[in-house]
């Protein structure tokens, strides 16, 4: 059989003449049991179906690839190069594929599935992941996806996470919330911005008027609560800059962009080491409670409890 493409390269081993369809699985998986065994009755008898069904598969793979698998002998099969090749392409795949069909059957050894974590990307990298590190070094795997409250509270309730850090405590009785943390919003500029500001009061935000405003998002949500909270004023201005991430904006206020509003854990750092300056100490200052969040009634995971009380446990000292 010629063994080019039109083009004159190489057909490989799972080439099919064109115009065909993909290649079945349950013809794939019915190959690499005979290749395995090297014996049609054995790879009958470990797929649980009869030897001529194994026989029908293999010509019917053997038809749709154009090309000779197996060698027929007197006790059992010898495979083709051809053979040789497949094999290396598709066992590792339907390997992987059989070890998720598995997953749940008596006396079959199942790998801990992931836990899900979601939440918002500075307390997950700020605080969450550290404090989940000696986990992971016991074996614990984690998938971690961030993003706004209520984008992650759905993906929670439709069963894309297992649990969700949260600023927004859930409604109704399909989520069980626990509060996490409290985290207090202080208002900070790099040394040289609070310097051109001066002293300020509650009773007047007058000095921040010019001054650039850097927010997580357009409307400036922490800002204005800031603002109604402290100084009892709305906000009206436009921010300076923008930047989905609280991370991102402590860096651009500590580079000297201007003013910002941060919850403290994420800037305790930066205070201490002078990078920013507190503009304001309000005896009231506004307070966030953050909650971990799961399904109610989800059905106990070892590595999800595991993750739950860490967090818990370290929450205490955030």
């Amino acid at each position: 059989m010629n063994d080019r493409k039109s083009d004159g390269s190489e057909a490989g081993p799972g080439a099919h003449p064109a115009g065909r369809g993909p290649l079945d699985l349950g013809l794939l998986r019915t190959f690499l049991a005979v290749y395995r065994a090297r014996s049609l009755t054995t790879a009958a008898r470990e797929l649980g179906i009869s030897q001529p069904t194994v026989s029908a598969q293999l010509q019917a793979l053997e038809a749709e690839l154009g090309r000779q698998l197996f060698e027929r002998l007197p006790r059992g099969v010898a495979p083709t190069t051809v053979a040789d090749a497949l094999a290396g392409e598709v066992a590792a795949p339907l390997d992987a594929l059989a070890t998720v069909a598995s997953r749940g059957r008596p006396g079959v050894p199942a790998l801990p599935e992931p836990v899900h974590l979601a939440g918002p990307a500075d307390m997950l990298s700020q605080l969450a992941l550290p404090a989940l590190a000696p986990l992971v070094a016991d074996g614990v795997r984690l998938r971690v996806t961030t993003g706004l409250a209520d984008d992650l509270l759905a993906g929670l309730q439709a069963g894309r996470f297992d649990l969700v850090l949260s600023a927004v405590r859930p409604r109704g009785r399909a989520m069980s919330a626990v509060p996490l943390m409290d985290e207090e919003f202080v208002l900070v500029a790099a040394p040289a911005w609070a310097r051109r500001i001066g002293p300020l009061t509650c009773d007047d935000p007058e000095p921040l008027r010019d001054v650039p405003l850097v927010a997580f998002a357009e409307d400036l949500p922490i800002l204005r609560r800031y603002w109604r909270h402290v100084f009892r004023s709305r906000l009206s201005a436009r921010p300076a800059v923008v930047v989905p991430d609280l991370r991102g904006v402590r860096s651009c206020v500590a580079a000297g962009s201007g003013v910002t509003v941060l919850p403290r854990y994420l800037c305790e750092d930066d205070l201490a080491a002078g990078r920013l300056v507190l503009l304001l100490s309000p005896e009231d200052a506004p307070i966030n409670t953050g909650f971990l969040v799961q399904r109610a009634g989800a059905l106990p995971r070892p590595h999800v409890t595991a993750v739950r009380e860490r967090l818990l446990s370290a929450a205490r000292e955030w």
